[in-house]
């Protein structure tokens, strides 16, 4: 029953600004953290940004730190993912996953359900 539903993807320059969107429903368990994993040229699934629900701690990797944020909105259940200063590397396959571990993760292993993902390109 657990569903997530990411939308906001597309395509924009260099320099431009998207914002994701995840909605989860049908969680019947804790749901404590979610995150957004992107998947570009490879097969492997990076972690991008994580959110611990609870606390609302947040986790970012390098690369998108300073021009990514991830947010949430615990009323509709919804976490945002707000990409500023975009780059060509950026693009990609962005996947929204959540799960019930207690700290905010930038690994797969620590999710139990994925999105269908959102695509994300970005021209130079």
């Amino acid at each position: 029953q657990v569903r997530l539903v990411e939308s906001g993807g597309g395509s924009v320059q260099a320099g431009g600004s998207l914002r994701l969107s995840c909605a989860a429903s049908g969680y019947t368990g804790s749901m404590n953290s979610m995150a957004w994993f992107r998947q570009g040229a490879g097969n492997v699934r990076e972690g991008v940004a994580a959110i611990y629900i609870p606390g609302n701690a947040r986790a970012y990797a390098v690369p998108v730190k300073g021009r990514f944020t991830i947010s949430q909105d615990d009323a509709k259940n919804t976490v945002y993912l707000q990409m500023d200063s975009l780059k060509p590397e950026d693009s990609g396959m962005y996947y929204c996953a959540s799960g019930n571990k207690t700290w905010p993760y930038l690994y797969s292993r620590h999710y139990d359900y994925w999105g269908q993902g959102t695509q994300v390109a970005v021209s130079s």
